[in-house]
């Protein structure tokens, strides 16, 4: 099987749960006349400072999140000096800082909006949490604040992560359900086993009511060995969490160590395995890692990459704008550029690489409410930019 010029080969799995499986085949990337739809980017907005994620308003304002700890505003295409007031300090520390930005889905009444971020944080606090490491580490944040317009009041904190000595990992990428309940993902935090350990809060998908508090029929309410908050498990560092607004269906993206980047269906209480299966490979020497590519009560991921593309921020896009792109996840790369997967009948069956050079390192991806897709690209200020991907 043959690669096509400027093309990453991937892969493709055909698991459909958590049962051990043969390893999914190595997977050509779409064959004419799908492939390549000529499509460009066109710049929006310049002078972010690594920006992370995106919100679109009813307003018609655009909120983007830089990981140096500002949350910025886009207002008819022109980025205000100002940034939002009323957000707690925020640090920069390696991985992260001001992470994603969310809006609540009935945002219209309430007017809550959903930040992560990294915090720095006493290991003499939150002793439940396991704070196993250094006395001075750090965490993933999840609150909510009331949209004052140029401010945000009532900050409500409603999960702090477990206290780790590490500037890895940190997630976290928001997504609501169908039922209103809020998911996100939390990193292993640069410590593989910490994702197995179902007492800490590292290496997980997590699934909370709006306010905080923990769903009854979370898959481990309830037991003494596990902490309730936890979807499902066993995964690296996630960058990317969606739901698909016609099946229901949870994605997430997360990168592998030196391949073996994943995309992943998430279903409740399910182990993806890492770190005892992984396609990747140690940094530099290139070692298997843990046991092998798979397992038996493990599941194998939707599709795979080898070499990694550093797959981040995803959509499924529904808009009009590209309309034979509906229904398809589109994928943001710190490699660059995108990705956009096809699928059919729910399954992805191929996936093409788009825009690498315009692009560059591309950190989210957006659907707008009027249908047109946005991205953002992960540069220092002044090269951090908010594009638009449109028909060329």
């Amino acid at each position: 099987m043959t690669r096509r010029a400027g093309l990453t080969a991937l892969f493709l799995s055909t698991a459909l749960a958590a049962p051990a499986l043969a390893a999914p085949p190595e997977f050509e990337t779409l064959p004419a006349p799908k492939a390549r739809h000529a499509v460009k980017a066109t710049t929006l907005v310049e002078g972010l400072d690594h920006p992370w994620g995106m919100a679109f308003l009813p307003d018609g304002r655009i909120l983007v999140t830089e990981r140096t700890g500002k949350l910025r505003v886009v207002k008819d295409g022109t980025l205000r000096p100002e940034p939002i007031q009323g957000l707690p300090e925020i640090v920069e520390m390696g991985q992260g800082g001001l992470l994603d930005v969310a809006l609540h889905p009935d945002y219209a009444a309430n007017r809550w909006v959903y930040l992560s971020w990294a915090e720095k944080a006493d290991a003499g606090q939150d002793a439940a949490r396991k704070p196993r490491d250094a006395a001075s580490g750090n965490r993933t944040v999840i609150a909510r604040f009331k949209d004052q317009g140029d401010r945000f009041t009532d900050m409500q904190v409603l999960y702090r992560g477990t206290i780790v000595a590490s500037r890895h990992h940190f997630g976290s990428r928001f997504a609501f359900g169908p039922d209103g309940k809020l998911y996100f993902g939390i990193g292993e935090r640069g410590g593989q086993d910490r994702a197995q350990d179902l007492l800490d809060g590292s290496g997980k998908i997590f699934r909370l009511n709006d306010d905080g508090s923990i769903p009854a029929d979370n898959p481990f309410a309830g037991r003494s060995d596990a902490l309730p908050e936890i979807w499902a498990y066993g995964v690296r560092n996630p960058q990317g969490l969606v739901r698909h607004p016609e099946t229901g269906v949870l994605w997430e993206t997360e990168h592998g160590p030196q391949g073996g980047d994943e995309l992943n269906i998430i279903r409740p209480g399910v182990n993806y395995g890492w770190p005892v299966i992984t396609y990747g490979k140690t940094y530099g020497l290139g070692l298997r890692i843990g046991e092998g590519t798979e397992k038996e009560g493990m599941a194998q991921p939707e599709l795979y990459w080898v070499p990694s593309l550093a797959v981040a921020g995803m959509t499924v896009y529904e808009g009009a704008a590209l309309p034979f792109w509906r229904g398809d996840i589109v994928v943001a790369l710190l490699a660059g550029g995108i990705a956009r997967i096809d699928l059919e009948g729910g399954r992805p069956i191929a996936a093409e690489r788009l825009l690498e050079q315009e692009l560059g390192r591309t950190r989210a991806v957006a659907t707008a409410p009027d249908g047109r897709l946005y991205a953002l690209v992960d540069d220092a200020a002044p090269g951090g930019k908010l594009v638009r991907i449109e028909r060329r």
